[in-house]
């Protein structure tokens, strides 16, 4: 079976046969489209999971200054859980950094959707900037003020 084909019926195997042809430097063998692609996707979804992350901890953040009446512990779990998650990605992929400016807004935009799903607030309530910096959301020590 050729390796191409291989990717289509058995991705694992796929993978494992990659590795083994890597390893032993035998470039000629390589499947060399369907690398290049995987390794595109992989980036990607480390770019995705960061901005996905960030929309979370937003919402929440959100939720903890508009719905204060209904703060927990576990809407505070919530916060840490992601901040610590943000702060893993980031250790594991440094260049990732610059990233999250870019994508602030959008992700602010996922965050208000969720905030506005999970506390039925009207989105009039909720401010239609981002009310927090990058460096606030960020910092474990930081949580807004209720409204």
């Amino acid at each position: 079976m050729y390796t191409s084909d291989l990717y289509e019926v058995d991705f694992y195997a796929w993978t494992q046969e990659q590795i083994s042809l890597l390893k032993a430097q035998r470039w000629e063998q390589l499947d060399t489209i369907n690398l290049i692609e995987e390794i595109e996707t992989l980036g990607r979804k480390e770019r995705q999971e960061l901005r996905n992350r960030l929309g979370i901890l937003l919402g929440h953040l959100l939720k903890w200054q508009f719905q204060s009446e209904k703060r927990s512990n576990s809407l505070l779990g919530t916060i840490r859980e992601q901040r610590v998650q943000i702060k893993l990605l980031l250790e594991d992929s440094p260049s990732l950094k610059p990233y999250l400016e870019e994508v602030f807004l959008s992700a602010y935009e996922l965050g208000l959707a969720l905030a506005i799903r999970e506390t039925q607030l009207g989105e009039q309530v909720f401010p239609e900037v981002c009310p927090y910096t990058l460096e606030q959301v960020i910092n474990p020590e930081f949580l807004p003020e209720a409204n």
